[in-house]
């Protein structure tokens, strides 16, 4: 099988898993999760942080963005373009949204960012110890990561998507930590 193939049931196994949490475990997750999350961000004094906007059964972020945007952080969301390409606005509000493509959302700002972040939060489906990681395959948040090789670098995951080994490629951009949990 090559990687590309590997890759791919990697993806599938994985999405399956997720789109199928029951509710109810997916609540105590993601709320499990955004406190770890919350507490990591403080700890590092983060005041410029980089969130994709959760889609589909991704890990629900939205009440720490919430909570980052009450303390006054900056937080900028990526706006995807095509071919690989990803702007980055700053978010005012949840209420100030449009939608992008491939069913994205993204702040209805104008005005680009392009300066630095001190943490940039990642999606992905399936990460390993040594951080890497297997994202949707478009390659976005390869080109974005290794634009900004000082951000820290962190990852989401339910405990299956934390695997032995992540197929990868010379492309393919680490993360510096997953924030999981178990139950």
């Amino acid at each position: 099988m090559t990687i590309m193939q590997e890759k791919k049931a990697l993806r599938a196994e994985i999405l399956l898993k997720r789109n199928n949490i029951p509710i109810e475990k997916k609540s105590v997750y993601d709320a499990r999760i955004v406190r770890d999350l919350m507490a990591l961000i403080q700890a590092r004094n983060c005041t410029n942080v980089h969130a994709y906007l959760p889609m589909g059964a991704e890990i629900n972020i939205y009440p720490l963005i919430e909570k980052l945007l009450g303390q006054k952080t900056n937080v900028y969301c990526p706006k995807t373009l095509k071919n690989r390409k990803l702007e980055h606005l700053k978010l005012e509000a949840l209420d100030k949204l449009e939608e992008g493509l491939w069913g994205t959302k993204h702040p209805n700002q104008k005005s680009i960012y392009e300066g630095s972040f001190d943490l940039i939060l990642v999606p992905g489906l399936a990460f390993d110890a040594h951080g890497n990681r297997l994202g949707y395959g478009g390659g976005y948040y390869d080109n974005f990561l290794s634009q900004h090789p000082h951000a820290y670098k962190v990852a989401l995951a339910y405990p299956f998507q934390i695997v032995e080994a992540v197929p990868t490629e010379a492309h393919d951009f680490k993360v510096d930590t997953v924030v999981y949990h178990d139950l």
